[in-house]
């Protein structure tokens, strides 16, 4: 057995010591959570309270509640319990209770052992496979992983699976056996019932990152460089519209997160998702909104392709979308293009010029000529050798609405290289903003040596970032000068750290 990493996780304030190593046996290394046992004691308390919960209907009378909120069902759980231990148990110890009350609500409320995976900051996937499979993780360093967790059986994955429907409002039963949902953290669930998945009932949570991703993450984690994110920034600044495309799992989403960023203080923004996932920086002017799926009686559905009708008629300087999918959606969007709407999303794609092709090809079928609405396109490419997710290209449109890769992913030097002039690109800021080439060739070196600087001083989070890039508008030499003596003093101070460890 070779250790590969060993560290904890804190859950519900306690830490789990987790350690990942190498089996000589197993092709993936294993996840092993250092899960601590219950006594013989703890466990006939445990058994006796739930018991009685499960007798009484507690959580059943609560869910019937359509009035009652998740939050107050599981605090009104929680003083049930209290109250069963007061009455059978109350000389054990404060300790032991809070112990068997944590047991008890991850046993029969929240996700049980899954939870302690959701808390690992360093997690990105949980996956279920049926009780026949130990839970699968996609870890952020070690790629998949087998962990030492599984269910007894099927009914406790439908059984979690439900209190997640629940948690969203959602039906979920034999009668409609797919779920897309979330978690209270906002992380994505989707579960599937037996026997619509053959070998079991299954579940898989994509866990987002504890704080949004940043363009000084992207530029850190050599995702993108300074000077692509700039002309991103020239992009978004000037109301060119853009999309980001890519495979799944490449990081789109956390992409356009990051970029959305660039997006001046002082305008409207509407997301629209199927599932939340944009956050924006505190002082944003935003309007979220999130599809909603039907009832039982098929009542209540908001669609994804309502709330883009419905956002534009509510004054949006920039519109959100977290994916398009489907003719109509696209057909609305390219229309809000042409009529002078910025909008940026997301599209399954692996180059930009495929992009272009299943745009333009059934079943979408957007004429090519109306794509050239589109300002940019930015690849994202996930590289799962080792695991890293880059920005492959970023395409500019021709008139005749053809993708022209201007900067592309050199594999050898590990760089996102400028292939060519951003001809088309530089026309239409010439022709509708007054910024000829040469002006334009020196603020793209301006912003590229900013987000870098940006970067080398440390900076993390997404409202601190977006207020530098506001100042950065306001007043370019002012800011520059501050973010120049910032990025002195850093360096100064590494400087001090390296000569005191010597």
């Amino acid at each position: 057995m070779k250790i590969l990493k060993q560290y904890e996780v804190f859950f519900e304030g306690v830490g789990i010591p987790i350690t990942i190593y190498e089996e000589p046996k197993q092709f993936v290394p294993i996840y092993e959570v250092g899960i601590l046992e219950l006594g013989k004691y703890t466990q006939l308390i445990v058994k006796k309270i739930k018991e009685d919960l499960l007798r009484e209907g507690v959580l059943d009378s609560f869910s019937r509640k359509t009035n009652v909120g998740y939050e107050e069902i599981k605090q009104a759980y929680m003083d049930k319990i209290k109250e069963l231990l007061n009455y059978y148990f109350p000389n054990i110890s404060f300790d032991e209770k809070s112990k068997i009350l944590t047991v008890i609500l991850q046993t029969s409320f929240d996700l049980g052992y899954v939870d302690i995976l959701v808390s690992d900051s360093q997690i990105e996937e949980v996956t279920i496979n049926g009780a026949k499979n130990e839970i699968m993780i996609y870890h952020r360093t070690f790629g998949w992983c087998k962990t030492n967790l599984n269910f007894k059986d099927d009914v406790e994955i439908r059984n979690i699976a439900t209190r997640v429907a629940m948690e969203n409002k959602k039906f979920f039963s034999n009668l409609n056996p797919l779920l897309d949902a979330h978690l209270l953290g906002g992380h994505r669930v989707n579960a599937t019932l037996s026997p619509i998945s053959t070998d079991g009932s299954t579940m898989t949570i994509r866990r987002f990152s504890d704080t949004p991703w940043t363009v000084c993450d992207l530029i850190r984690a050599k995702t993108s460089t300074p000077l692509g994110l700039a002309i991103i920034w020239l992009a978004i600044e000037n109301e060119f519209s853009l999309i980001v495309v890519g495979g799944t799992g490449s990081g789109k989403t956390s992409f356009l997160n990051a970029i959305s960023g660039f997006i001046p203080a002082d305008q409207r923004i509407i997301s629209v998702e199927d599932t939340r996932e944009v956050r924006l920086p505190e002082y944003a002017h935003w309007v979220p909104m999130e599809s909603r799926s039907a009832n039982q009686e098929g009542k209540g559905e908001v669609s994804m392709l309502h709330l883009i009708v419905n956002s534009l008629r509510m004054r949006p300087d920039r519109i959100l979308i977290g994916e398009i999918r489907r003719k109509e959606e696209a057909e609305i969007l390219f229309e809000a293009m042409r009529t002078g709407h910025s909008v940026y999303g997301t599209f399954h794609a692996n180059t930009a010029e495929e992009m272009v092709l299943r745009m333009s090809s059934s079943p979408i079928e957007i004429p090519k000529i109306t794509l050239n609405s589109l300002g940019l396109i930015v690849v994202q490419h996930r590289d799962r050798k080792n695991g890293r997710r880059i920005t492959l290209q970023i395409a500019e449109m021709t008139p005749e609405g053809d993708s022209r890769v201007i900067f592309q992913y050199n594999p050898k030097k590990d760089d996102l290289e400028l292939k060519r002039k951003p001809k088309y690109f530089m026309d239409k800021l010439d022709e509708f903003h007054g910024i000829d080439s040469e002006e334009f060739l020196e603020e793209l070196k301006h912003r590229a040596w900013f987000l870098n600087a940006l970067s080398e001083a440390g900076a993390k989070d997404i409202t601190q970032i977006g207020n530098y890039i506001n100042q950065y508008n306001k007043d370019k030499d002012k800011i520059l000068l501050k973010l120049s003596k910032l990025v002195e003093k850093k360096k100064k101070h590494k400087k001090a750290l390296n000569n005191n460890n010597k």
